[in-house]
């Protein structure tokens, strides 16, 4: 699988993915400008990233400029084609924005910008990602002041129907309670899917938990589900 990782004016965690993707995980990994519109190279099989940062400075709403620039264009096309997108934080947030992904992501419920080491499980195993990241605990680092998940009651039964639901907060033994929830997101969620399984957007950074040096290489279960999910 190919990894095409976008940069948008504001990004802060591209090099991070293409660190994670290129040096830990040995995936070939390709860096695209927020302003090309060529992904010609790239066929349904590879994989979109939509890193974590400010994208265009977050002055109007996380995400909201970003999801106009001319490589979104293309990365709406591809996934309507079914190649598969990941969006992480900011990356997520752009996905709600274009409406590849449902819901919206809110300020923290503290008002608070928040860093820190959570834990998210998937007990969904009817996904590309959760089916093959099992139903352990990961820990996996959060930063974002507007990661609060939201949906309202008739799209997140049909979520649930669905199964799009890919992670939810827990704490270290895997159980999904409000007091691990670092954001105040309905029902836990950390991270869903489309309909399609083929865009998946979360919170968590796994990027930044694959590297040896770390003491943390949780996020690998992740990414390497994503490279190896059919």
């Amino acid at each position: 699988m190919k990894f095409g990782i976008i940069v948008f004016p504001g990004s802060n965690c591209d090099r991070d993915m293409m660190h994670a993707l290129r040096d830990d995980l040995k995936q070939e990994t390709v860096m695209l400008w927020h302003k090309d519109r060529d992904l010609s190279m790239f066929s349904t099989d590879d994989c979109i990233v939509l890193p974590g940062g400010f994208s265009y400075g977050d002055y109007l709403r996380c995400g909201a400029v970003a999801r106009f620039s001319p490589m979104m264009e293309q990365v709406i096309d591809f996934a309507n084609r079914g190649g598969k997108v990941l969006g992480v934080c900011n990356g997520f947030q752009i996905l709600c924005e274009a409406g590849l992904l449902p819901g919206v992501l809110l300020q923290n419920d503290h008002q608070k910008f928040t860093c820190k080491n959570v834990y998210i499980k998937s007990d969904n195993k009817e996904n590309r990602i959760g089916w093959k990241v099992g139903e352990k605990a990961l820990k996996i680092p959060v930063a974002h002041g507007e990661g609060r998940y939201y949906a309202d009651a008739a799209t997140l039964k049909a979520m649930n129907e669905n199964n799009q639901i890919v992670f939810k907060y827990c704490n270290e033994n895997g159980e999904v309670h409000i007091n691990s929830n670092p954001n105040g997101a309905v029902n836990n969620i950390a991270g869903i899917c489309n309909e399609g399984r083929n865009v998946f957007g979360m919170m968590p950074h796994p990027e930044r938990a694959c590297s040896d040096p770390l003491h943390n290489i949780d996020g690998r279960d992740i990414l390497l589900a994503l490279a190896n999910g059919n």
